[in-house]
């Protein structure tokens, strides 16, 4: 009987879903890998692709020992299939098939939808690979290498767990769609990732900082969704991928917070107590906390919309299905069906920002997005104590969810950070004291200074409380082989 907490290391794809006996995906994956590894090398991370790398390699599906820690170069990281394990008598959670059987195999009528939903989550793994792959060469110290490192090799991996469903589920259009899948890339011009946000540049260390705790909190959000599937291989392949996820979101968190800490303590020892005393804080060679307010703004928003429309007839196409469920749907209270029910959805009219009802079945993206801001507040809330504790009299906040919108119904409208309607003209006025500026990108790319020395940290952040794997301070998370 198969092991699902085990994985088989038997074929050269790292599983627990019985590769060796599934032939024909097994061949199709094997003929798949090449082009991955090509794209791999030639894009990822550039200058990197020898050292060894202290990195975390799933061994298990267990939650109380799943990783295993050692040195490996990139290219040779086992990146595998791995299902969290099948839960007896999993039932349909949502929609119009709730209560009945999770599907094991793909319903015929929804297989368009579940298709484009897996191609459009695999999609955003390798792009933000590809947005990083530069960072290495600026790290802060070798620990936060190892962090960057770990997260992309791990963004991989979630590309092969949404390959695997592509190949085994979908026929020749999954082979299709796994292969496109290395063919666009992030900012091309020809062949754009499919999302916007994931077509940004990652110019700096703050920015993956800010990227990786606010853009994969979305990835968060959305895998949460898809763990609440009726089509049951990817709910567990969810669920596994976000035991990894929340890796991430850690590095993003404490990254931004020992930016802050470093600010503070820099500002303290030169007895700087104003923060708007820009100048004199960045001649201390660290980010202002204003600057860092406005990075918070730019990527806050940009995650923002990738939910989507706040009212939106896929979203509740998806839902209804049983597809695609809410944030945690097992902890709702209502008949999961959303038989009319309503929620409160924001919309313009004129200068004035309003709540309606909207029928909560359209409004699927809407309450994800509320779920995803209350997730997002938390760590905003806990840099904000960094800066109270150091006697700073400065609060990051949220910008107001109409705030510099593409998607949805504020996109385009004038609205400021506190969510006043203003005109175009002023806003345009406005906008390099809510946005990151030029000189702004200018002065954080002058601090991204390589510290490769074991131990050391740039002087712009400050070092980490505990080191990954409860290694001590000086160890060596990365042994350099540059190319």
């Amino acid at each position: 009987m198969l092991d699902l907490n085990n994985v088989s290391y038997d074929t050269m794809i790292p599983n627990n879903v019985g590769l060796s006996q599934d032939r024909r995906v097994l061949k199709a994956l094997e003929k798949w890998h090449p082009g991955y590894i090509n794209w791999w090398n030639d894009l990822i991370p550039q200058n990197f692709q020898e050292s060894l790398v202290y990195l975390r390699t799933a061994v298990s599906v267990d939650p109380k020992g799943w990783a295993k820690f050692d040195y490996v170069k990139m290219p040779e990281y086992r990146w595998g299939i791995l299902l969290a394990p099948a839960v007896e008598d999993r039932r349909i959670p949502c929609g119009e098939h709730a209560g009945q059987p999770a599907w094991q195999e793909v319903p015929g009528e929804y297989r368009a939808m579940l298709r484009r939903l897996i191609v459009i989550q695999g999609d955003t793994e390798p792009a933000s690979v590809e947005q990083q792959r530069f960072l290495g060469k600026t790290a802060p110290s070798l620990y936060d290498m190892r962090n960057l490192f770990q997260v992309n090799v791990e963004e991989g991996r979630h590309l092969w767990a949404m390959v695997y469903l592509l190949q085994k589920y979908f026929g020749r259009d999954g082979r299709e769609e796994a292969d496109g899948l290395l063919q666009r890339s992030s900012g091309s011009e020809e062949a754009p990732r499919m999302l916007g946000a994931f077509n940004e540049e990652t110019p700096d260390w703050l920015s993956f900082f800010m990227f990786t705790y606010f853009t994969d909190r979305d990835g968060k959000m959305q895998l949460e969704s898809l763990a609440q599937s009726g089509f049951d291989p990817l709910s567990r392949t969810c669920r596994f991928m976000l035991t990894e996820e929340a890796h991430h979101m850690f590095v993003g968190e404490t990254g931004v917070g020992r930016t802050i800490q470093r600010t503070c303590e820099a500002m303290n020892e030169a007895g700087i107590t104003d923060p708007y005393e820009i100048d004199k804080v960045r001649a201390l060679g660290v980010i202002d906390l204003p600057t860092i307010q406005k990075k918070l703004n730019l990527h806050y928003t940009l995650s923002l919309d990738l939910f989507g429309g706040e009212v939106s007839t896929n979203a509740a196409n998806a839902f209804n299905a049983g597809i695609k469920g809410r944030y945690m749907e097992n902890r709702i209270e209502d008949d999961h069906k959303l038989t009319g029910a309503t929620y409160p959805v924001s919309e313009v009219a004129g200068d004035v920002i309003r709540v309606a009802d909207a029928p909560a079945l359209t409004a699927i993206n809407m309450r994800l997005r509320d779920d995803y801001t209350r997730d997002a507040a938390g760590g905003v809330g806990r840099w904000n104590k960094i800066i109270s504790k150091a006697g700073i009299d400065f609060e990051l906040k949220l910008p107001h969810e109409g705030f510099h919108r593409q998607i949805g119904v504020f996109a385009g409208v004038p609205v400021t950070p506190e969510g006043r309607v203003i005109s175009a003209e002023e806003w345009e006025a406005k906008r390099a004291e809510w946005l990151p500026t030029r000189a702004d990108g200018d002065f954080i790319q002058s601090l991204m200074v390589p510290t490769f020395e074991t131990g050391k940290y740039a002087g712009w952040i400050a070092p980490p409380k505990v080191g990954i794997d409860n290694k001590p301070g000086d160890f060596e998370y990365v042994k350099l082989h540059m190319a």
